[in-house]
């Protein structure tokens, strides 16, 4: 089985950012993640990504954040910080 894309979006916003989000059903799991999806979401402004969340081989779910100069990440076992607490 290949992969198959689920969903793919791509828009500017008017400020010129960009966003984007793609996703795909896969035959096996994109270690260490624990789902048969791999997937790739990010916000770009003036180059610079901002926000990204993807399951890179070997990394797993994972989430970068920049702001005030700084870079934060983090994985799996970390707090999203853009989670919902519901």
């Amino acid at each position: 089985m290949k992969a198959g894309l689920i969903h793919r979006f791509k828009n500017i916003t008017p400020e010129g950012g960009i966003i984007e989000a793609v996703s795909w059903k896969i035959p096996d799991q994109v270690k260490p993640s624990e789902h048969q999806y791999k997937y790739r979401m990010v916000y770009v402004v003036n180059g610079e990504r901002m926000v990204g969340f993807d399951n890179a081989h070997g990394k797993g779910d994972h989430w970068r954040i920049r702001g005030s100069g700084s870079l934060e990440s983090g994985g799996q076992g970390h707090r999203n910080p853009l989670a919902l607490d519901c």
